[in-house]
């Protein structure tokens, strides 16, 4: 998120956290080395899921309501609302303070994961971001929602 064009959203900062959670939910290989080695400053898949729906409230409705102001379009929209209905299905289901395990080892994982990343890559490309880079620790998404 390092290129991103912040200013170009007005609700940019949970533009950015969404943006956050998303690239986390989305990345495996992230999910192996980092939530469950155990590697801080990153979180854990509950805190990326409250990154998600904290302030945009997604759990409760379509991100199609933030078209314009967080969300360029309405395929982006439709792409998140997919990606927060899988992520979220599974957290129900194992529950908020289940260990990573039990969120990657979950049958429908894959599935969210898959739902994550068409939306992280589509936000990612849209801001002229590389979606392929790593997700970026907590300590650097606050630096950038911190300046404008």
């Amino acid at each position: 998120m390092g290129d991103m064009p912040l200013n170009d959203m007005p609700w940019w900062r949970w533009r950015s956290n969404v943006r956050s959670a998303l690239h986390m939910l989305s990345d495996p290989g992230f999910q192996r080395d980092v939530w469950l080695a155990g590697v801080e400053g990153y979180g854990d898949v509950t805190d990326a899921v409250y990154r998600l729906v904290e302030d945009t409230w997604l759990d409760n409705w379509s991100a199609e309501k933030y078209v314009g102001t967080i969300f360029r379009d309405s395929q982006e929209s439709a792409l998140v609302d997919t990606a927060v209905l899988r992520v979220l299905r599974i957290m129900h289901q194992v529950g908020p303070d289940a260990p990573v395990s039990a969120y990657v080892d979950h049958p429908g994982w894959p599935e969210a994961v898959r739902a994550a990343r068409d939306a992280h890559v589509r936000m990612a490309t849209a801001d002229g971001d590389d979606p392929d880079q790593p997700p970026s620790s907590l300590h650097v998404l606050q630096l950038m929602t911190r300046s404008a």
